[in-house]
């Protein structure tokens, strides 16, 4: 593998929580970081960045999205705040139940594309639609829409078991059996998970929430990741805890911990409805929680309880979310409004707000940590060389320049980065993905979206 080395960078942010190096270089060769310093050696055949002007920050790490919602993003009839929750559900599966195969790909594609523009190096997607007819290789797909664009993919193996005649909200198209749910993730994991340091592939038992599997999908899920090694993840604390209360007498959390679904192999998406503790029994079981502020303008009854998360030792990542909740794909974006809606809220917290770098080190570090990974999240020597660089000789920029760790939480950074790099290699530079033409992958993308939602058509 060709190495790259980026020469005299003016800043290097090698981790959220370590100093600044300014006027080094850093060197990237077999997909590692191998050394960072003023006047590396040049390797023979390196290709070689100047760094004048550019800020380099380690990739950063999502936590939680859906990648197939792009495909059903920017309706005005289906704006959350015209119906209540179980209304917009009713509205919004029976579109997603139409997706084909095909859909699951292409739109893999336009959210990891997004990803990669803005920063993001590793993203984990909870995959939990699965219709009939689209079969059952959806994580197939995706692992091969992640290779074609250089990405880190970590695959969560969705799915629902309860029918909507027991009182979940999903169409009977989309269900699955718990047996075909365990069989299918181990059939994932075996195919394409891999634990070796830098690894580019890697699989989670994923059931999609309580309220809309059997109680046995979540024990099954925890003697399955248990047995095989990998990471547990699930919907826990978005408004679900009194039905979960009213029909196992117990709410979320407790009831996920009576199942074993809970440890340092286990992480929560959203969790905004959370007491105080229950948010001391997740430090204390050592689960996380991937945080995604963005969707909280849409559907959270309140802004999440970061402070306190912080505060009590909560592990803590970043996470888009699907386009049901969040229309974009911007990680970036959510390190800005993550931390912008915490000083909104501050006047009701118990704890202070988190400095700002500390939201740069949920979206990196803290984004690592509840993957399960000690190769990603920062720049050092025999880390993933994963690492986005603006260049900031800009007038967005002027003013911001003396503290790069707080830039992107506290002023934001609008526009695509300069440079993404993937396991030492460039997927991204000054505005194009190299060997990839996007044009082709958009036309590919809409004519896929348009044969299944034809309503989707450009209107004049």
């Amino acid at each position: 593998m060709t190495a790259l080395l980026l020469r005299k960078c003016d800043a290097i942010v090698t981790s959220a929580l370590e100093p600044v190096r300014i006027g080094e270089d850093i060197l990237c060769e077999n997909g590692a970081v191998s050394a960072i310093g003023p006047d590396l050696h040049i390797p023979e055949g390196a290709q070689v960045i100047d760094g004048a002007g550019l800020f380099v920050y380690p990739g950063l790490v999502n936590t939680h999205h859906h990648f197939f919602q792009c495909f059903v993003r920017n309706r005005a009839e289906l704006d959350w705040t015209r119906y209540s929750v179980i209304e917009w559900l009713d509205l919004i599966y029976p579109i997603f139940s139409r997706l084909t195969e095909d859909c699951f790909y292409h739109s893999s594609i336009v959210a990891m594309a997004e990803l990669i523009k803005h920063g993001c190096t590793t993203a984990f997607d909870h995959q939990y639609c699965f219709p009939r007819h689209a079969g059952s290789r959806i994580i197939d797909r995706q692992f091969e829409a992640a290779e074609l664009l250089g990405m880190r993919f970590h695959a969560g193996r969705g799915g629902n078991t309860l029918p909507k005649s027991e009182g979940s909200t999903i169409p009977d198209e989309m269900l699955e059996s718990t047996d075909a749910f365990i069989a299918d993730c181990e059939r994932a994991i075996d195919t394409f998970h891999d634990p070796a340091p830098l690894s580019m592939r890697q699989v989670a038992v994923a059931p999609c929430q309580p309220v809309n599997c059997y109680r046995e999908t979540f024990e099954q899920s925890v003697r399955l990741a248990r047995d095989k090694g990998v990471m547990l993840h699930t919907h826990v604390g978005e408004g679900e805890s009194p039905v979960i209360e009213k029909v196992h007498g117990m709410r979320t959390v407790d009831y996920c911990e009576s199942i074993g679904f809970a440890g340092a192999d286990t992480f929560y998406a959203h969790c905004w409805e959370l007491s105080r503790d229950e948010l001391e029994k997740l430090a204390a079981s050592g689960t996380g929680v991937s945080h995604c502020p963005e969707p909280v303008y849409l559907v959270g009854a309140e802004v999440t309880d970061v402070p306190a998360m912080d505060a009590l030792g909560v592990r803590l990542g970043l996470g888009c979310d699907g386009a049901a909740s969040n229309d974009n794909s911007n990680l970036m974006h959510c390190i800005h409004s993550g931390y912008m809606l915490q000083c909104l809220a501050a006047a009701t917290r118990q704890d202070p707000v988190p400095v700002p770098a500390r939201f740069l080190g949920y979206a990196t570090e803290g984004g690592a940590s509840l993957l399960g990974r000690s190769d990603i999240g920062a720049l050092r020597p025999g880390m993933a060389a994963d690492l986005f660089a603006i260049d900031t000789r800009r007038l967005d920029f002027v003013g911001t320049r003396h503290d790069p760790i707080s830039l992107p939480a506290k002023v934001g950074m609008g526009a695509p980065v300069d440079l993404t790099v993937i396991n030492g290699r460039i997927v991204w530079k000054d505005g194009a993905f190299p060997d990839l033409d996007e044009g082709a992958l958009f036309a590919a993308a809409e004519t896929t979206l348009q044969t299944v939602l034809p309503d989707t058509k450009l209107r004049r």
